[in-house]
């Protein structure tokens, strides 16, 4: 058994009594979203805190919880809050909520996130399917001994972002008259803004939205097994393309003004991945 498996596997222990389903759809909610699970009829929560081995949020946006609920029948685990990995944990130990998901039984993986955006042709408020990342400046958590348990060595990267799940995103967004922008995001390491250059030089590496975070989830998912969506929700220009200085506060008031659209569309989605 690897090291991290075994870490895994004592958290799993530590909280089994209270998982109350295996859940078949877990999504983690990006800066400012925190607020989707408030109309939800909430099972079961599980905080950070009292999983053996676990990191803890320090980011005050992120609650750090696992709320299990009930979404258009379909059995949901909803991560209210991530680890970062510019909290000073490892990839490794950044990841270690979505394997933990996988251990649970979640075959599918919504992951969102508030993001800034380096494509002129956006604007604030906007939401972004994602097609496609790029890992260049993010460690990635494979890194070091393999978790031979949850997947390979070396894992394929083809259709990262599943296209069946692109096709539901699509269908719900036109069904709701919610219009969509579908582009690539880029992962930096955070948790300073990035600066004009580094927005410019995102743009002509091909990425449309700039974060801090996703990336590293997603490789996770992808190495266990998971199919994975992307929705970016754009809270700001990139450093560099309007006047106005970023701060995070201006971060969770874009990400407050869109989430009935927001919640929409993504309740949506869940409720057409049975």
């Amino acid at each position: 058994m690897s090291k991290e498996y075994k870490i895994l596997q004592e958290a799993y222990d530590s909280i089994k009594k209270k998982i109350p389903y295996v859940p078949e759809v877990a999504i983690t909610l990006g800066s400012g979203l925190g607020d989707f699970v408030n109309n939800l009829k909430i099972d079961s929560v599980i905080d950070y805190k009292d999983i053996k081995n676990f990191p803890k949020a320090t980011n005050q946006n992120h609650k750090g919880k696992f709320v299990f609920t009930q979404i258009n029948g379909v059995k949901t685990l909803v991560m209210q809050g991530r680890i970062h990995f510019y909290e000073g944990y490892s990839a490794a130990e950044a990841v270690r909520p979505v394997r933990l998901m996988a251990m649970m039984g979640v075959k599918k993986f919504i992951v969102t996130n508030a993001a800034g955006t380096c494509n002129k042709n956006y604007k604030v408020g906007d939401l972004m399917i994602i097609k496609d990342h790029i890992s260049f400046f993010a460690p990635n958590p494979l890194i070091g001994e393999n978790v031979e348990e949850l997947g390979t060595r070396f894992p394929d990267m083809t259709d990262i972002y599943d296209k069946d799940i692109i096709k539901v995103m699509k269908k719900v967004a036109t069904k709701n008259k919610i219009k969509m922008q579908e582009g690539v995001y880029i992962q930096l390491k955070g948790p300073s803004f990035e600066t004009a250059t580094e927005i410019k030089i995102a743009g002509k590496l091909g990425a449309d939205a700039v974060g801090m975070s996703t990336v590293i989830e997603v490789i996770a998912a992808r190495h266990a097994g998971l199919r994975v969506g992307g929705i970016s929700v754009i809270t700001n220009m990139g450093t560099g393309l309007s006047k106005v200085k970023l701060s995070d506060d201006d971060v969770r008031e874009t990400a407050n003004k869109i989430a009935k659209k927001f919640e929409k569309l993504v309740i949506g989605i869940i409720g057409n991945l049975k």
